[in-house]
């Protein structure tokens, strides 16, 4: 058994992925943290998961964790992370960051981005970034694993086949991304109210969300130059679930049958990806799962692609993602503990 600990459990991602642990055949969960929390039992603060996890929620402490852990996930605000992993930490256990610490290589970038200082730059080139369908070989010897974002798992896994195939102008690529409120986390905001969010579509962080490096980043080294996109979040009224709309302007010739051939050659194989063709995905085709379903158009009259992509945010966007990560790290079936079937029809 995979011994697991989670510190932040009681977030959004923390819940969903104490949640699929609990559940998973090969993971006995050691360890749970929660500053808002602790002294607490997980079933009192989610009593739907009372019945598959109810042990007691700590304040953190990293290095106890780890003696009695194999894998530690954190589940924290960034910023935090950066602090908590050493070189000792990772001797003890493989860590899973579902922060953003550790995503971006070029700290300067980070901290631009991010407007905090980073101070485990020496830890970043150790670090592979936890997109599984892409650097699936480096997670399997990784120590520390940087789970992607949600938006940009969403962006970057569908885009990924035209930019391998070269069939795009890398220039010319527009994101625009819808999530549920999940996705700003479980503390409480403003933004975040019933009624501020219900009834109500809105695009924020315009020109400036943190998610924009790390897509340029993962796209650039398929391009193998340096990529820049526009990317424009939006926050739309339901709990969970990412919609990316991408748009590209189609190199000259190509043809829409090298689109899908491109999408088939690129995914053969995996697991988690649902190719939809021509019909478009939406969110509750891949609710609570941990697929990213994708489909496309070409606007002849444009000469442009339009890549859709679906995710649930908690799930392939975070706590799944993690698990898929585990997995692979561990050599265990891909697969196990996580769903690819949305378990209702509506």
């Amino acid at each position: 058994m995979i011994r697991a600990a989670v510190i932040g459990a009681t977030g959004y991602a923390g819940s969903q992925l104490v949640a699929l642990l609990a559940s998973h055949p090969a993971v006995s969960l050691t360890y749970l943290a929660s500053h808002s929390y602790s002294g607490q039992y997980f079933g009192s603060v989610y009593p739907s998961l009372e019945p598959i996890c109810n042990l007691m929620l700590h304040e953190e402490q990293i290095e106890e964790a780890a003696k009695i852990s194999d894998v530690i996930f954190l589940a924290l605000p960034h910023g935090m992370a950066s602090f908590k992993v050493t070189s000792d930490l990772l001797a003890h256990c493989v860590v899973i960051d579902l922060g953003a610490d550790f995503r971006l290589k070029d700290s300067s970038v980070y901290e631009a981005w991010y407007k905090t200082h980073h101070p485990s730059t020496h830890l970043l080139e150790e670090s592979v970034y936890g997109l599984c369908e892409l650097h699936r070989s480096a997670i399997e010897k990784a120590q520390l694993i940087a789970n992607p974002g949600c938006y940009t798992t969403c962006s970057i896994l569908t885009l990924a086949p035209l930019l391998s195939a070269g069939l795009i102008d890398h220039t010319s690529i527009i994101i625009d991304s819808a999530s549920g409120t999940s996705g700003a986390g479980r503390s409480e905001k403003v933004d975040s109210l019933f009624c501020e969010v219900n009834e109500n579509y809105k695009a924020y962080g315009v020109a400036t969300h943190r998610h924009t490096p790390e897509i340029e980043q993962e796209l650039s080294l398929l391009q193998n130059k340096e990529v820049v996109v526009q990317f424009t979040p939006h926050l739309v009224p339901m709990n969970r679930g990412i919609l990316s709309t991408c748009y590209a302007n189609l190199k000259d010739g190509v043809e829409e049958g090298e689109i899908g051939d491109a999408y088939r050659r690129f995914y053969q194989g995996e697991p988690f990806i649902r190719l939809m063709d021509q019909q478009l995905p939406e969110t509750r085709f891949v609710r609570s799962t941990n697929v990213c379903a994708i489909g496309w158009r070409v606007d002849e009259r444009t000469r442009r692609v339009i890549a859709i992509g679906a995710i649930d945010n908690l799930v392939k966007g975070a706590a799944g993602q993690a698990v898929q990560n585990m997995n692979i790290r561990f050599g265990i079936d891909e697969t196990m503990g996580l769903s690819t079937l949305v378990a209702r029809g509506l």
